[in-house]
């Protein structure tokens, strides 16, 4: 591309061939919603770092490619997903290859009735009233480009619906994986999952590739949780560290309910995750986590927003990162306190360690409190490991590699502590011992 405006004539170009994929699919009501999403992206602007929200963001690499939005289904085998596993426990499963349900490498266990658990795609072809209720209603895109684009070629994610009073116990492994091949390839899974009221589930959204190809994941997932649900995200993103992941999340949260979300990343040139958060009644309980490590010159960017829209509502923000080389980190959180919304109790936090001279990290914690009533604090830290500690295991007869992942990992457990799942844990720190100890 020679600059920054093609992509948009790029895509738009592209529309003609990805309509005529969807087949009869042209004819629905949701098509129409794809149109709308596609006449808003010709009249937005790229971000660039003029862009407050984008400023220490650079998009360049990203726009020197052409990505391919018609994506295929590649021949996977099981082994190759298996590594991903966490344990051999048998729990529900869904795998998408290069942003396409995978019936063959998936599988559903003891799934309640009226539970719903499987592919955007056919639930959009059935009209599935729940999809037709919530989809796009959180993920607004008439003024955000990369959400605009994925709303314009929304084909399939994952769909989640957990009817009023059912409780999964196991969690749902929701496997993202990309195979690219010769072509450098755009997938946008579009994922809605949906927690009726008093009812409990445990989703975790993993995007993964063992090919270090360059390729785009762009990415919206949306999640309600109705009164009194419990949903507990994770989010595990390590894919080719060519790749680059762009990723919007919007939880609406009614009364009494209860969200928390945990990501994890190491993979990609350039990673970016949108997520926030509205408490819509009294009395609910957000808590984001978060732990990024990156290398080289990779770039991490969180940017987070906890609305506490109404009173007697808690939120919990705390996000780490570990540097190394020339990677960059970004971490802009604001919790916003409405006027209304007294007896809240929000704290948010960053930490930042620093392993190279020329790692840098950007931090922007951010309160906006306009009501009286309220417990809100806020913070951020930024350092190195502690050259105490280090030679003090190494004079013990560690060696220094392992006496910086014993650091390492005694900074990241609090974040990797948060999980409830043992071999999510488990998985967590193995990756951590890989990458620092190798």
């Amino acid at each position: 591309m020679e600059n920054i405006t093609d992509i948009k004539k790029y895509f738009i170009n592209q529309f003609d061939e990805f309509e005529k994929s969807l087949n009869g699919e042209k004819t629905s009501e949701f098509h129409q919603v794809r149109k709308e999403a596609l006449s808003n992206f010709s009249k937005l602007s790229v971000p660039t770092q003029k862009d407050e929200e984008w400023k220490h963001t650079n998009l360049s690499p990203l726009l020197k490619h052409n990505f391919s939005t018609l994506v295929h289904k590649e021949n996977v085998s099981s082994e190759v997903i298996t590594n991903f596993l966490f344990d051999k426990t048998e729990h529900s499963l869904l795998v998408f290859v290069n942003g396409i349900f995978s019936p063959e490498l998936s599988r559903l266990i003891e799934i309640p009735k009226g539970v719903v658990i499987g592919s955007l795609a056919e639930s959009l072809k059935n009209n599935h009233p729940i999809v037709k209720k919530y989809l796009g209603k959180y993920a607004k895109d008439e003024n955000l480009f990369f959400t605009t684009l994925n709303t314009a070629f929304t084909k399939d994610g994952a769909f989640v619906y957990i009817p009023e009073s059912k409780v999964i116990e196991i969690p749902i492994h929701i496997i993202f994986y990309t195979k690219t091949g010769s072509e450098k390839i755009i997938t946008q899974p579009r994922n809605l999952f949906v927690a009726g009221r008093n009812s409990q589930v445990t989703i975790i959204e993993h995007y993964i590739s063992d090919e270090e190809n360059i390729y785009f994941t762009n990415a919206v997932t949306e999640i309600v949780a109705d009164q009194n649900a419990i949903v507990d995200h994770i989010k595990l993103q390590e894919e080719s560290k060519k790749s680059f992941h762009i990723a919007r999340m919007e939880v609406d949260q009614e009364r009494s309910s209860n969200f928390s979300s945990h990501l994890i990343s190491h993979g990609a040139e350039i990673s970016r995750n949108d997520f926030n958060a509205r408490f819509n009644d009294e009395g609910s309980e957000c808590i984001l986590n978060g732990l990024f490590m990156i290398g080289d010159e990779q770039l991490f960017d969180a940017h987070t927003m906890i609305d506490h829209a109404k009173p007697l509502c808690n939120s919990h923000e705390h996000y780490k990162g570990i540097l190394q080389d020339k990677s960059k980190g970004v971490f802009n959180g604001k919790v916003m306190v409405r006027r209304d919304a007294q007896k809240t109790n929000a704290f948010q936090e960053n930490n930042t360690i620093l392993l190279s001279d020329d790692a840098v990290i950007n931090t922007k914690p951010q309160l906006e409190i306009f009501a009286d009533d309220v417990k809100c604090s806020h913070g951020a830290t930024i350092g190195k490991l502690n050259d105490e500690a280090k030679f003090y295991l190494k004079s013990r007869g560690i060696g220094e590699k392992s006496a910086m992942a014993i650091l390492i990992n005694a900074f990241a457990i609090d974040v990797i502590t948060s999980i409830k799942i043992p071999s999510v844990r488990n998985y967590l720190e193995n990756i951590i011992a890989k990458q620092f100890i190798g």
